[in-house]
């Protein structure tokens, strides 16, 4: 079966300030009938991977998140889909590429702001949704694409994608009830296998996307540093970590 295309029109609120701008699709050929979203928060010091201090100060924190992010919005502006959305918790910055709608986020714990994210994507453009976070730089177009894909031409009805950690950073949804999402326990060892249970158990095909390393911890940055050569986020670690390996090597 072919996926469907867009060639319709949405609504853009150029909403938290941001100036509205021609939509991607109409810069682009034919695209995923599919919108990809992307729920983070504004890499400021002290509010964002803090599990990453010590051994970084929370302001070098804040640079590999912002690095994170960066390549993340990155691959999302060039996957093949009609929209692409910030779901965003505080201010944008200069971070943000052109081409994407930005939301605010609402509710209190992860699980509402996940639901409410896909739901008011949802509402503004009637098409399957795609959301991720920002802890996956290694993400693809490709990827994106294979998350999409099922969910347009109608043979998955959500696709998910597990954390080597036990969590997940991707769920895509044909259709959008926050009700899939809301009390499912966040931040957990077990929140993916939960999550993927709450789909299976309300009758849903799932398409699962390979698991991958979602960096919260120095251990999980190096690895996926490791697979993201030539990234901002590989060269944003390799250069904050250059000074201390100076300093045990003068000790030799």
């Amino acid at each position: 079966m072919t996926a469907d295309v867009y060639t319709g029109k949405h609504r853009r609120e150029g909403a938290l300030g941001v100036p509205a701008q021609a939509p991607a699709w109409s810069m682009a050929g034919r695209l995923l009938a599919a919108q990809v979203v992307v729920i983070a928060k504004e890499p400021y010091p002290g509010r964002v991977k803090t599990r990453l201090t010590p051994p970084f100060t929370p302001v070098q924190a804040a640079e590999l998140a912002a690095a994170s992010l960066s390549d993340t919005l990155a691959a999302v502006a060039q996957a093949t889909v009609a929209r692409r959305v910030l779901a965003l918790e505080g201010t944008p910055g200069r971070w943000l590429p052109s081409g994407f709608d930005v939301i605010g986020q609402r509710g209190h714990g992860l699980d509402e702001r996940i639901a409410w994210a896909l739901a008011d994507a949802r509402v503004t453009l009637p098409l399957p949704v795609v959301l991720i976070g920002m802890d996956t730089p290694q993400v693809t177009p490709g990827l994106l694409a294979a998350a999409a894909g099922p969910l347009v031409d109608k043979t998955a009805d959500a696709t998910f994608g597990l954390a080597e950690d036990g969590g997940f950073w991707l769920l895509g949804l044909r259709e959008v009830d926050p009700g899939l999402i809301l009390g499912v326990p966040m931040s957990q060892p077990d929140t993916g296998r939960k999550q993927l249970a709450r789909l299976q158990q309300a009758g849903l095909r799932v398409t699962m996307l390979p698991e991958l390393t979602d960096l919260d911890t120095v251990r999980e940055a190096e690895r996926v540093a490791a697979v993201t050569p030539g990234s901002r986020f590989a060269a944003c670690l390799a250069r904050l970590r250059a000074p201390a390996e100076r300093a045990v090597a003068a000790t030799w």
